[in-house]
């Protein structure tokens, strides 16, 4: 079984940075894309940014040029850097990644437990 612990959350003042993480843990063979989503009061949930095991990312318009994403291959881990934060940035984030638990092909595709981000002076 494969668990995704967040962590980095808070409260920030508008403009203010946060750093979020995402640490992969259990039977891991290997390892796909892992993507940072966020949910708002009474919003659905919105893919925020993803990148491949290669490195390369997708960041949604409403954060470009504000959050970065980025990953740790031997940790498992990935990292969402949020920069000049909003209000409308307000949200439980959510890291999901999927992969391979043996070579046989048996995936995986897990959700982390949400971490809440607050930004409001």
């Amino acid at each position: 079984q494969v668990q995704l612990v967040e962590s980095g959350g808070g409260l920030v003042q508008p403009g203010g940075s946060l750093g979020l993480s995402c640490a992969a843990s259990g039977s891991i063979f290997s390892m796909e894309d892992m993507e940072w989503y966020r949910q708002a009061p009474g919003k659905q949930r919105e893919l925020v940014a993803q990148i491949t095991v290669y490195g390369a990312t997708k960041i949604v318009d409403s954060v470009k040029g504000r959050f970065t994403i980025s990953r740790d291959n031997g940790k498992n881990t990935v990292y969402l850097q949020m920069n000049d934060l909003k209000p409308e940035d307000t949200a439980d984030y959510y890291c999901h990644a999927h992969g391979f638990i043996s070579p046989r092909g048996n995936r995986f595709d897990t959700w982390g437990q949400g971490t809440q981000v607050t930004v409001s002076s």
